[in-house]
């Protein structure tokens, strides 16, 4: 019985230490427990001996892959070889008109990696029987997909799809004959030829530059103005875009210089619209103000509408809503609060006030004085109704860093009071905190200041202000235009929609 199976096709699977053996069984011992294989291949690759045997212990899994027929014995000599080849040569097979038999077409090399041409598979056929078509079809499968992998060919699918076949028509049974014989999947997805590929890059800049952009543009322009014709899409004439707030109807030019002081001066500032704003001198600043307070915009007015923009400025530069917020309970901001005895004085005391009531921990300081003004004192009432805290000596406030320095001690007048030991403590502990500054109404460029500002908030129209009082912004307080133009300035509001307004030097 057991040289029955001599010359049979075997796959023997001997586990994951010693892989997976194909061959020709070469001889069988009963008595032993062996089996031998010729022409042997190790997971697909050929092995170097021309002949391994196997022991019965060894064998986990054992497949006939092919039984010798009649006609095997007249070729078993010269297709042994590639026979063998069949899980890994990627071999075609299909079925004859009988549909008895298989036409199984060999490439010429038995190496696994070699690709077969159409006219090299024309050459050898063998017949083999129907029950070997499932096997034979499996390896060749999965040696398609192989190939398919290593080389980079796209399998061509010519079949229909389902999704796409009318519901009743019924689709013809391939029957794969051509000329009397089968159209071989290899020779459908191989058979082409393929020419060759080019070593050298396409070059694209070398391409493009042989396109003269500007050219054509202007021939194409030259030819509409003759003809009198627009083509669609021409660079030169794209529709105009508005945005949600401009109109589309055409208004007069936009005059930017809308505020015209009676004296020129060497500082110009602009707003983010463009808009010129002049600088003033303190002269005319202080004309101004009499005039305003003339017509009833009393000193007390102007502090509260000072204090009211000032710590509108204040709390946007301390975080805003993000900071100042239910949730942030444990996270409320420190302000430190330097006022002298004077008019700028009381204009800090009145920011203090606001910033107490929005939540902030506001410290106060304010050198005692016999005698102080009389809005000094109405301030300093109100603001001792808040939970803000007054000192009047440098050493209470503050050794670690607050969230902002407001600096109100400098004053136009009265250039003497730097001279004092309490404004040189007080200069002294700004600059080593590290804290930012913000400048309440500061003192020209020509007066030098103590304390380097980081944003300067300057009163109606601003002075010409030096680079140590930072970024300038501008506040509304309230002057109405008439009185501009009463001391002789053509004004027109730059505010638009707020009441303190970023500027920038020009």
């Amino acid at each position: 019985m057991a040289t029955d199976w001599l010359g049979s096709i075997v796959s023997i699977n001997c586990g994951d230490s010693l892989g997976v053996y194909q061959g020709r069984v070469s001889a069988v011992d009963q008595i032993s427990q062996t089996i031998s294989l010729t022409r042997p291949f190790h997971n697909g690759v050929k092995c170097l001996v021309p002949e391994v045997t196997f022991r019965a212990g060894d064998i986990t899994e054992l497949k006939i892959l092919q039984i010798p027929g009649p006609r095997d014995s007249k070729q078993s000599g010269d297709l042994q070889h590639t026979e063998l080849g069949i899980p890994g040569a990627g071999c075609q097979v299909g079925t004859n008109q009988n549909g008895t038999g298989k036409l199984l077409k060999k490439p010429t090399s038995s190496a696994p990696q070699a690709i077969p041409r159409r006219t090299d598979m024309k050459n050898q056929e063998v017949v083999i029987s129907p029950q070997q078509q499932q096997c034979s079809k499996s390896y060749m499968d999965r040696h398609l997909e192989s190939l398919n992998q290593s080389k980079g060919f796209r399998r061509r699918h010519n079949s229909w799809s389902s999704s796409s076949r009318h519901p009743n028509q019924v689709t013809p049974k391939k029957s794969g004959l051509k000329n009397g014989q089968m159209k071989s999947k290899d020779d459908e997805c191989f058979g082409d030829d393929i020419e060759e590929i080019p070593d050298t890059d396409f070059d694209f800049e070398g391409n493009l530059a042989l396109f003269d952009k500007a050219a054509v543009f202007e021939e194409i322009d030259t030819y509409e103005r003759r003809s009198g014709t627009r083509s669609r899409g021409t660079p030169n004439e794209r529709p105009a875009r508005y945005r949600h707030d401009e109109n589309i109807l055409e208004s007069e030019p936009v005059v930017y210089r809308r505020i015209v002081v009676p004296q020129n001066t060497n500082k110009e500032f602009c707003t983010d619209s463009g808009l010129v704003v002049p600088s003033i001198s303190y002269e005319l600043h202080k004309k101004v103000l009499s005039v305003a307070e003339k017509h009833g915009l009393t000193l007390e007015r102007r502090l509260e509408m000072t204090g009211v923009c000032a710590s509108q400025m204040a709390l946007s530069l301390l975080g805003g809503p993000n900071r100042l917020n239910p949730k942030n309970v444990h996270q409320r901001p420190t302000v430190a609060l330097l006022c002298g005895p004077h008019v700028k004085g009381a204009q800090g005391i009145s920011c203090g006030r606001h910033l107490s009531n929005h939540d902030v921990h506001v410290i106060l300081f304010l050198p005692n004085f016999v005698k102080m003004l009389e809005s000094i004192t109405n301030e300093l009432n109100l603001f001792s109704k808040t939970q803000g805290q007054q000192v009047s000596s440098v050493k209470d406030l503050p050794d670690t860093p607050v969230d902002l320095v407001i600096n109100c001690l400098d004053c136009h007048e009265n250039a003497f009071l730097r001279d004092q030991p309490w404004y040189k403590a007080a200069v002294d502990w700004a600059n080593q905190n590290r804290a930012p500054v913000l400048s309440i109404d500061p003192p020209m460029s020509e007066m030098e200041q103590g304390i380097d500002a980081k944003w300067s908030l300057a009163l109606g129209l601003p002075l010409p202000l030096g680079e140590r009082a930072g970024r300038v912004y501008l506040c509304d307080i309230g002057i109405p235009q008439k009185v501009f133009q009463e001391v002789g300035i053509n004004y027109h509001s730059p505010f638009g929609c707020k009441f303190v307004i970023p500027l920038h030097s020009t």
